[in-house]
């Protein structure tokens, strides 16, 4: 990395990521709903319209099929889009484009074509937006071979990750929490690039490992840090990538503890949570844990709207330390 560091919001360095690459590759384009003057749903883009222009911010049409669609098209033919989804859920409306054009072009053509498009997805719960802008929808595109898909914790993962899928033949798909565009972090200037597919190391501890991504990785700090207080030494690894999933990591943490929680703001059914502990089932690391694999994830429901309700059907603070207090409790 370089240059100095400051404090900046998990939305400023994505814009700051952004900029840069509009400024240094006349191949980067910015598409996506309300994108331009507006600034974005949650005003991610700012004013970058202003500084570019309407042929390098482009805000499309309200079809996600449609402007997907162009997205892939243009990365095709060698620029190197950045599509903005309003909300991860309107996906939905563009897995043709997203799962049965991007990701298996370079394969079915025999490598002669590539397909660089990024595609950046507000996710999550905590706005009070409901069943179908609320969604946690990862383990859904970590499934498609093709696609890589990433999940910033934090806001120097945020920009590095954002240029790494820039710099990527790929196309890679961005997860960012909506609840993290307002958080504040160290941020380096200039350009960096965060590995995608290499998780971090966030808290070492001895007792059991948590395994997390996205905000659960502050919730899951925030519940080691209860946890210490009763001797329970927690240690944290943010996944930062889903696919590819970074397999010495989580082996590695799991064997030095030999107790392993899985947490994730997704469905527990077929989540994120659920590849992890087969991963470790499997591998040689199985033989030395001392207690079951543990899943904490999402409710089986929709999203609510009432607030009570909303925090209730996905994992929480106190939820993370019941969860780790039982598995430290059980047997070796």
């Amino acid at each position: 990395m370089s240059g100095a560091v400051r404090e900046l919001s998990y939305a400023a360095a994505i814009r700051e990521a952004m900029d840069m690459a509009l400024a240094s590759d006349p191949r980067v384009i910015l598409m996506g709903e309300d994108i331009g003057v507006y600034g974005g749903a949650f005003q991610v883009t700012g004013d970058l319209v202003h500084r570019y222009g309407e042929e390098r911010v482009i805000d499309t049409p309200i079809s996600e099929l449609g402007g997907a669609g162009v997205a892939v098209g243009a990365a095709m033919t060698g620029l190197r889009p950045v599509f903005e989804f309003q909300f991860s859920d309107f996906a939905a409306l563009a897995m043709e484009q997203i799962v049965n054009q991007a990701a298996k072009m370079r394969f079915m053509l025999g490598g002669a074509v590539s397909v660089p498009v990024v595609m950046r997805m507000p996710a999550g719960s905590g706005t009070g937006a409901a069943a179908q802008h609320s969604q946690s929808m990862e383990a859904w595109f970590g499934h498609v071979p093709g696609l890589k898909v990433v999940q910033p914790a934090t806001p120097e993962d945020a920009k590095g990750l954002l240029l790494a899928a820039l710099d990527d033949p790929d196309p890679v798909l961005i997860f960012e929490h909506k609840l993290l565009y307002k958080m504040k972090g160290p941020v380096p200037e200039g350009r960096y690039l965060t590995p995608i597919g290499k998780a971090a190391l966030r808290r070492s501890g001895r007792d059991l490992s948590i395994v997390a991504s996205s905000i659960m990785v502050h919730k899951a700090l925030a519940a080691a840090e209860t946890l210490a207080e009763d001797g329970i030494e927690a240690e944290v690894l943010d996944l930062r990538s889903v696919r590819p999933l970074d397999r010495e990591a989580v082996l590695a943490s799991a064997g030095r503890t030999g107790r392993l929680l899985c947490v994730h703001e997704g469905v527990k059914t077929l989540g994120v949570g659920a590849e992890i502990s087969a991963m470790v089932a499997e591998s040689e690391v199985f033989h030395r844990l001392r207690a079951p694999i543990l899943r904490l994830g999402g409710a089986e429901c929709p999203i609510p709207y009432n607030p009570r309700l909303e925090k209730a059907v996905v994992p929480q603070i106190p939820d993370i330390v019941a969860a780790a207090r039982d598995l430290s409790r059980r047997p070796n």
